[in-house]
């Protein structure tokens, strides 16, 4: 019989979600800001992303800051960011956040470079319309 084991790791599991959400939200209270986006892109949390960038734009210089952050993630984090940011794009609420991290990847990616990114044909083709 395995489902109590099964039982144990869905609790660990649960229990290490809360741990990563409480260490969120600590991040976001210290400004701690690539910490936060870091660990709001590997939670899978595009909204999360989304309440950092938006944290972040509120402080005083926050396009540089923005940029500062956005520009240390790494690849695989870029190509989440990007993609979160085409749904931002869609709705009027969230599209000025989104043009700024877009403004912020074409201004510090190489055009061969974000050619490597995964998804950026779809990601270019859903933005269009909404750009």
């Amino acid at each position: 019989d395995v489902t109590e084991i099964e039982e144990q790791e869905a609790q660990a599991k649960q229990e290490e979600q809360i741990i990563k959400e409480q260490e969120l939200s600590n991040l976001l209270h210290e400004k701690r800001y690539l910490k936060a986006l870091g660990l709001a892109i590997s939670l899978d949390r595009p909204h999360t992303v989304l309440t950092v960038v938006k944290a972040i734009l509120k402080e005083p210089e926050g396009r540089k800051h923005l940029e500062e952050n956005i520009v240390r993630l790494r690849k695989d984090q870029k190509e989440a960011v990007l993609a979160f940011l085409v749904t931002w794009n869609t709705n009027s609420r969230n599209c000025h956040e989104a043009q700024a991290v877009m403004e912020t990847l074409l201004k510090h990616e190489a055009p061969d470079s974000l050619l490597q990114f995964s998804g950026i044909k779809s990601a270019v083709e859903s933005l269009l319309p909404y750009t």
